[in-house]
């Protein structure tokens, strides 16, 4: 086809025809040098980890994805516009329309195939970069697999509605945007050709755009029917009955499902009606085939299932529910991992029946009870074990468990990490920053059960500075050269951790050189030797890392030598996010010492939507909050915590294990991406035993359990029975508790049983209604053990226990006077299971003198422990409040029971590492002393009076110690 003359344009010189294209150039450099240096970094990095293949499979399929949009969506956009361009009308100027219209037909005409190719090419390029985020999808269907449970109404593989349902979707939508956009352009040039007039004495379509219309008109009618038959499968993840419960309800599979059968056979007669429109020129059938699908879509897809619901449904909801609830129930237990094969229920009186020593597990409960949160203790690590202002530990420290004289004791544990944002004057030089200052120095332990000493200031005796505080267990480069080390470290230097990561920009360069120059010690230097890290000695690769972080001091510093390497990406959940894309990482991993070596180990989780009939759950508090990987909130509902992750603190190497074999979504994924996760039993023994049962996991499925332990029907409906997670007693602003880590004793052998352990009160009341505990040990991992209170019960449940503890008399007047030079700090509240049936609370109160100098550093010591239980008889509480454990359990049971604090695992307490103190043994019971609050308060006043002297003096030194003085 040849097109017709227009008006010539003038013609551009060439000075103008390069500068354009010299700009042109320099705009397409600017978008993709910088993907092209991001790539080969990227490129870089995967080999280094070992992971190459990962990058490979997700870039071709996104690739894939956006040539194939492009192509689909550019193709179908030239084709429609090519046919109306093709057999547009000859044209009569004289009207105004085609006045109006002029100069831009005559564009057109002029270069129709660069308008027809840049207008597609534009548009699809759009839709190719939106599509190729669908990876995921594509993906899924082509490796997915089945789940061996079949849905309970269309009797389809789990699988088909998690794997399949969501790519037809997505092909469906993706024709949908095509018909359209189409549609549109076909109806733009023949309304600019005068294939289309609106006006003038020729109204009305041409044949050729009659015919090309009704085509792209039908198409889309088709793909809506195609809607409507998908739209049946979607109903089973629906959540129009929410809150009550979740899936296809009455309405959904009676109403719902029967109407998207009618609309569909409607929507396919409509199609055919606009089809006809083609041969036949009367354009009231298509019309009216239109009016049809939107009357019909109104009256049968929305008025008739509302009033199936507000006249039968709802005045009979309980019964006409109830086969829908029972698969709601059913469908949600077995998403989340709280069914029957890892749930146990069992009835829990909350009296207890027997004194704890007549109770085997109650002794090593009580030897167990931790006294240290380490939701509160980052300063004081900090404080007392960071060594150089460059050294600190996370704000919130980590629990694990270590076996340590034959018996596991759980222990905070800390990585002493490189801080960046510490570093000050000029340690902040670019050649310290990142090629002296590179690394952390040792693993920091302190049992979670002991203190120095008893804080006992506030009772009237010598106040100490120095108990209260943890016992520490060091091992660091100095350790390590002594040969003094409680727990083993061989290789004490950190590169890869949380804080270390927090640098903006987040690199290092390391190795190489004719000296060492990273610092280690005051005396000695250091040069990395470890496997990870990128190679930068080569002069491609110095000037790509410069370009990408835009340094040069990467291009000339002679610190960088032919062996020299960079690592980047140090954060230990980035690194496994990276390498593995399709998992969901916990946010609290935790360092180990695996075999002498300090490990991250990172939780991972398996996620999927649309799983039929099962309840969705948030993932936002799971999302990362770094400014560089913020991605929206999503819902799921499935979860399972099918992979241990470890990423190696010293060379950064990132390994992926296998724990459950039962997940299909992770045998898919292993499809997907083979090699990439190591099976289960090349986890070793040693590592094992540092696996806990995730935080995150727990804190959804305790919420589902809070609904889901309900097996009736009818008592799920009226939500009588249901339980909630009590609110944090010890912090005003979150509205849930906390799950825990505990120590307990088995009820079957009195053996330590590591567990992640939580209240809960019943539903819109503050009474302990449960205790669910899911078990850490190897043996029992995974096991979820519901102690389930009578519904009426009048156990108090953490809130109320916190109320009633701070409102003892002792406690209120005592806290009166620590507050006065102390902030008080509350730390988490455990609910332990003892007594045979009872429950005893405890809380340690943490106090931090309020510093009356500027700089004065000041951090938190435990200084008391509060206890609570109920009695057996009367159903009062008994409170217990005192510097030590044992003498708050003497307080609550009586003379004697304060011994089991003192013994770790039941049996004689062990003697103290070197410089260790344990815990005095209790002081007889006897009734609380009587308090003289006058003469209190007068040596209160004298203390804060010297205090408040002796500050004044060290300033005065410290003015005469200046220069010029």
């Amino acid at each position: 086809m040849r097109a017709r003359d227009g008006p010539g344009l003038r013609r551009l010189s060439r000075r103008t025809r390069v500068l354009l294209i010299a700009a042109a150039v320099f705009v397409v450099s600017l978008l993709i040098i910088p993907r092209l240096i991001s790539a080969y970094v990227s490129w870089l990095w995967f080999g280094e980890v070992g992971f190459r293949g990962v990058w490979l499979t997700v870039l071709l399929t996104r690739l894939s994805l956006f040539i194939v949009l492009t192509a689909l969506i550019g193709g179908v956009l030239f084709a429609a516009m090519w046919l109306a361009f093709r057999f547009r009308p000859p044209f009569f100027p004289g009207s105004g329309e085609e006045d109006v219209l002029r100069p831009y037909r005559d564009m057109v005409i002029r270069w129709p195939l660069w308008f027809g190719l840049g207008v597609a090419a534009a548009l699809g390029l759009i839709c190719g970069l939106i599509g190729r985020s669908s990876w995921v999808t594509v993906q899924l269907f082509i490796h997915g697999g089945s789940f061996g449970v079949s849905d309970p109404e269309f009797g389809h593989d789990v699988g088909f509605f998690v794997f399949d349902l969501p790519f037809y979707r997505l092909v469906v939508n993706w024709l949908f945007a095509a018909t359209v956009l189409a549609f549109l352009a076909n109806l733009a040039t023949h309304y600019l050709l005068g294939g289309l007039r609106l006006s003038g004495k020729a109204t009305g379509l041409t044949r050729a755009a009659r015919v090309q219309l009704a085509v792209l008109a039908g198409t889309f009618i088709v793909l809506k029917a195609a809607a409507y038959w998908l739209d049946r499968y979607s109903l089973l993840s629906s959540h129009s009955k929410e809150p009550t419960f979740a899936g296809a309800g009455y309405t959904d599979i009676n109403a719902v499902l029967p109407a998207r059968l009618i609309l569909f056979a409607i929507a396919v007669i409509c199609a055919a009606a606009v089809f006809a429109a083609i041969v036949v020129r009367d354009l009231r059938i298509p019309a009216m085939a239109a009016a049809l699908l939107l009357l019909s879509s109104i009256l049968v897809g929305a008025v008739w299932p509302l009033a199936v619901e507000q006249l039968s449904v709802r005045p009979n909801a309980a019964d006409m529910e109830r086969a829908y609830i029972e698969r709601n129930i059913a469908a949600t237990r077995q998403a989340y991992g709280i069914g029957s094969d890892r749930v146990e229920y069992h009835a829990y009186p909350g009296v207890g029946t027997k004194p704890p020593p007549d109770v085997a597990a109650d002794v090593t409960t009580i030897a167990n009870a931790r006294l240290l949160d380490p939701n509160v203790l980052s300063r004081t690590f900090t404080q007392q074990q960071q060594l150089k202002n460059f050294y600190s530990f996370p704000a919130n420290l980590d629990l694990d468990r270590y076996r340590v004289d034959g018996q596991p004791r759980d222990y905070v544990v800390a990585a002493r990490e490189l801080t960046p944002s510490a570093l000050s004057g000029n340690q902040r030089h670019w050649v310290n920053r990142h090629t002296v200052y590179t690394h952390g120095n040792g693993f920091v332990a302190a049992p979670a059960n002991r203190v120095n000493a008893a804080v006992r200031e506030a009772a009237g005796d010598a106040a100490s500075s120095n108990s209260g505080y943890p016992i520490y267990t060091v091992s660091d480069i100095a350790s390590q050269a002594s040969g003094h080390q409680v727990i083993p470290v061989r290789q004490p230097r950190i590169y890869y951790g949380e804080v270390i990561a927090q640098a903006r920009p987040d690199y290092a360069i390391v190795g190489g050189g004719t000296e060492p120059r990273e610092y280690d010690t005051d005396t000695t230097k250091y040069t990395y030797t470890g496997a990870g890290g990128v190679p930068i000695g080569n002069w491609l690769n110095r000037l790509t890392f410069a370009v990408n972080y835009a340094e040069r001091n990467i291009i000339f510093s002679k610190a960088i030598g032919p062996e020299s390497k960079i690592i980047f990406h140090r954060d230990p959940r980035e690194r496994v996010e990276l390498v593995a894309p399709w998992l969901t990482t916990d946010n609290n991993p935790y360092p180990a010492v695996v075999d002498g070596r300090i490990l991250w180990i990172v939780d991972a989780y398996t996620t999927i939507d649309g799983y039929p009939y099962a309840k969705r759950s948030s993932l936002e508090a799971l999302e990362p909050d770094s400014d560089t990987r913020v991605r929206p909130p999503k819902e799921v509902s499935y979860m399972r915590n099918s992979i241990k992750a470890t990423v190696d603190a010293y060379d950064g190497t990132v390994t992926l294990y296998q724990v459950d074999r039962q997940d299909p979504v992770l045998a898919t994924w292993m499809n997907v991406f083979p090699g990439t996760v190591e099976p289960e039993e090349s986890i070793t023994a040693e590592l094992r035993a540092h696996f806990r049962y995730p935080e995150d996991l727990f804190a959804i499925q305790r919420e589902m359990l809070a609904k889901y332990h309900v097996d009736e029907p009818r008592e799920f409906f009226t939500t009588n029975a249901f339980w909630s997670v009590p609110s944090d007693p010890t912090v005003d602003t979150n509205p849930h508790q906390p799950p825990f880590y505990v120590l307990l004793g088995d009820a079957d052998n009195a053996q330590p049983s590591f567990r992640l352990a939580s209240a809960m009160v019943g539903f819109n009341r503050e009474f302990l209604s449960a205790y669910v505990s899911a078990h850490s040990d190897p043996e029992n991992y995974g096991k979820i053990s519901i102690l389930q209170l009578p519904t009426d019960t009048l156990t108090q449940g953490p809130q109320q226990i916190q109320n009633s503890m701070i409102s003892d008399t002792r406690v209120a007047s005592e806290r009166t006077l620590l507050e006065r030079s102390n902030r008080i700090q509350y730390g988490n509240l455990l609910t332990l299971p003892i007594a045979d049936g009872g429950v005893l609370y405890i809380e340690p109160l943490f106090t931090e003198r309020i510093s009356t100098t500027p700089n004065g550093s000041t951090f938190p010591q435990l200084a008391r422990v509060l206890v609570s239980y109920r009695e057996p008889g009367t159903g009062g509480v008994r409170v217990g409040y005192a510097p030590t454990l044992a003498e708050a359990l003497d307080q609550v049971f009586g003379a004697g029971t304060g011994r089991l604090a003192t013994a770790p695992g039941g049996g004689p307490a062990a003697p103290p590492p070197p410089d260790q103190h344990p815990v005095p043994p209790p002081l007889p019971a006897e009734s609380p002393p009587t308090v003289d609050q006058a003469k209190i308060a007068e040596l209160n006043a004298q203390i804060d009076a010297i205090r408040a002297a002796l500050e004044r003096l060290q300033q005065q030194l410290k003015d005469l110690e200046r220069p010029g003085r």
